[in-house]
């Protein structure tokens, strides 16, 4: 039995920062998501105080992790507050999608052209859908009083909400690595046309289409070979 790959130190620190950021995957930290931010807090790339959906309380933990001196949270990225729920307006809203392709975790049904809705338990209230919405038609009311931070969040909806993230990463990785092998599949049945032609009228034209449709090609199968498209 092949023992598992043990984790190099960077990419423990790495795992462990993670696990205490909330995964709401907000990006006002500056970072595409939770394990990005992560990652520059482990280089000492970033601060541990860009966190507004952790508050405080993430400060603190991310100072007892790594060591760090505890710094008040940097309000260019926001402020602390109740936890948000994103709500559509069914009346405006147009069907556009826009909203779906913005969510992080998936967490908006509908579908073209059809009005969409907001499962209110999977909800991380990153606020992403609402700059997506071409009507404007988002509300983001809060739904935790005065609770904030960790205090407004558990450690079993941010587990949910990084399992959602993830397996919707997947699947948008996949959709593009499927994507990409019919357009192969197209440009290698073109390619095959060119070079079973027997009248080339302008061969250095045809010469010219091969390159670009080999480029294609070669592309698509190093895309192929990566894991799920994301570098990781």
């Amino acid at each position: 039995m092949t023992a598992s790959p043990v984790p190099s130190p960077a990419a423990a620190a790495i795992d462990a920062i993670d696990a205490v950021l909330p995964q709401t995957q907000c990006t006002r930290c500056g970072y595409p998501d939770c394990r990005a931010y992560a990652s520059a807090i482990a280089s000492r790339e970033a601060d541990i105080n860009r966190c507004p959906p952790g508050g405080a309380e993430g400060i603190r933990r991310l100072s007892t992790l790594t060591g760090r001196p505890v710094l008040p949270l940097d309000v260019s990225r926001g402020t602390e507050g109740p936890r948000a729920l994103a709500v559509i307006d069914e009346a405006w809203c147009i069907g556009c999608t826009l909203c779906i392709k913005a969510c992080p975790v998936d967490c908006i049904v509908g579908a073209s052209k059809v009005m969409h809705t907001v499962i209110d338990a999977l909800c991380t209230g990153c606020e992403l859908c609402v700059p997506a919405c071409p009507v404007d038609c988002i509300a983001m009311p809060a739904v935790t009083g005065e609770r904030t931070g960790w205090q407004a969040w558990t450690p079993a909806q941010a587990a949910e909400a990084k399992q959602r993230y993830e397996a919707r990463r997947h699947r948008l990785a996949r959709e593009a690595r499927e994507n990409d092998e019919r357009l192969a599949a197209k440009a290698q049945a073109k390619l095959a046309d060119l070079e079973n032609q027997t009248l080339l009228t302008d061969p250095e034209a045809i010469s010219r289409k091969r390159a670009v449709i080999e480029a294609a090609l070669r592309r698509s199968r190093e895309r192929r070979q990566e894991p799920d498209g994301s570098g990781r």
